[in-house]
């Protein structure tokens, strides 16, 4: 598996200062930026959201790595990230004002897009449940100083540490009557997060202030903003959180029935299998994700690995995924490989919610695979088992795909892909 250019660089600061036999010794590790920058820019070589995009060091040593102070960072096994429960399946409609013209509900391509868009249509209000919320705090701001404990994985035990004006950024900080809310958003799906992004404002705000501090992570993703609710129960315990609710809502019609669904699968006409690995990659909401994230930008390799909840292998995965549907390009520029949306890619993004979704199923329902499934499935009234739909890929012309054991592995994928199209029914 490749290294990507932080694996390299963290490979020789570990080499450099001896720091698994300084953690060994003293349970902890501190170090500058300013030793961090001489290899590879410090904000790129510390900025860890998931556990995924952990150098190869750090996650071979269970390590993870906390700022300090503006400028120093500590590095112990550290139980920094916290698992991000799958979102409910139902979706509360609201309505968008009229009056609003410079917020293009319809094209959400940022996190602040996002907020506003929560704040205007009265999601904010709904979710935190307080009168007259307002914005109030964002952007980067010191956090004071506090100290806390957090569980050391290696020692089975918490640890102390000290935090003395790190920097904080916030997306968005809501006031009301009764409670301040904090909200860490993201545009990317994600199978956890870094608590850190939430406790460090956490921390600074209720310190200074009386009101009750509320730490809400956001997902928006396909038209969905998919609300987390989190309760430090210890103000001085990282590990402490727990959910206390979530919600999603949406503002665009997603009403899509049966119907609809046999509509597009009567309509589309199968075609060659492309010669493009047929999909090891389940979750279908996050090829579109990650459809969404090239949407906004070209993006390589490296930079998918490291930016959002991929490992290298997943990323191999799900890019390939989005080639086989038509809808990514891959291409070799400056010894770097880079991703981007095919022209049917942007097309597709420009649709609203329900055409958009009806598309990705005419794409998937297209290959010969996934069509005989879904038809299978709908005469039986359940998706066949992984043995029958391996029969049916075995009679499909697959492209490379020889032994049993890769039928099964792909087969995992269909049954994926087809429930994601039963589940928005």
């Amino acid at each position: 598996m490749s290294n990507t250019k932080n694996d390299f660089a963290w490979n020789e600061l570990f080499a450099k200062h001896k720091i698994l036999s300084h953690i060994e010794k003293n349970g902890m590790f501190e170090i500058t930026a300013f030793e961090i920058n001489k290899l590879r820019e410090a904000r790129l070589m510390t900025k860890f959201d998931h556990r995924k995009n952990l150098p190869k060091v750090f996650e071979k040593n269970q390590l993870s790595i906390l700022p300090i102070t503006r400028g120093s960072y500590l590095i112990s096994q550290f139980d920094a990230y916290e698992d991000l429960p799958d979102a409910n399946s139902n979706i509360a409609k609201v309505s968008f004002p009229n009056h609003i013209e410079s917020i293009d509900f319809e094209n959400i391509t940022s996190e602040s897009m996002a907020l506003n868009c929560a704040y205007v249509s009265g999601i904010l209000a709904d979710f935190i449940e307080d009168e007259e919320i307002l914005p109030t705090v964002s952007g980067r701001m010191s956090s004071g100083s506090f100290s806390f404990n957090i569980r050391n994985t290696f020692m089975s035990k918490d640890v102390l540490v000290n935090v003395n004006n790190s920097q904080v950024e916030i997306d968005g900080g809501y006031e009301g009557i009764k409670n301040l809310a904090l909200i860490e958003a993201k545009n990317s799906i994600s199978d956890d997060f870094l608590v850190r992004q939430l406790y460090y404002p956490y921390r600074l705000w209720s310190n200074n202030i009386g009101k009750k501090v509320k730490p809400i992570f956001l997902v928006y993703s396909n038209a969905v903003f998919s609300f987390y609710e989190y309760e430090f129960q210890d103000t001085n315990s990282y590990n402490s959180l727990v959910l206390v609710k979530q919600k999603n809502y949406s503002i665009e019609h997603t009403e899509i029935d049966l119907e609809d669904i046999i509509q597009v699968l009567e309509q589309t006409e199968l075609i060659k299998e492309p010669e493009i690995p047929f999909p090891q990659a389940n979750s279908f909401s996050r090829v579109i994700n990650l459809c969404e994230l090239l949407n906004e930008n070209e993006l390589t390799k490296d930079e998918i690995t490291t930016n959002y909840d991929f490992d290298p292998r997943q990323t191999n995965y799900y890019t390939d995924a989005g080639r086989y549907l038509g809808l990514i390009d891959k291409r070799r520029e400056n010894g770097q490989i880079v991703f981007s949306l095919t022209p049917e890619g942007q097309r597709l993004f420009k649709l609203k919610y329900k055409p958009r979704q009806m598309k990705f199923v005419e794409l998937i329902l297209k290959h010969k695979a996934f069509n005989d499934t879904f038809r299978k499935c709908l005469t039986n009234g359940q998706i066949p088992n992984i043995y029958d739909i391996v029969e049916i890929m075995k009679n499909s012309n697959l492209y490379n795909i020889r032994s049993e054991d890769t039928f099964e592995r792909r087969a995992s994928s269909i049954c994926g892909w087809i429930n994601w199209i039963l589940d928005l029914i």
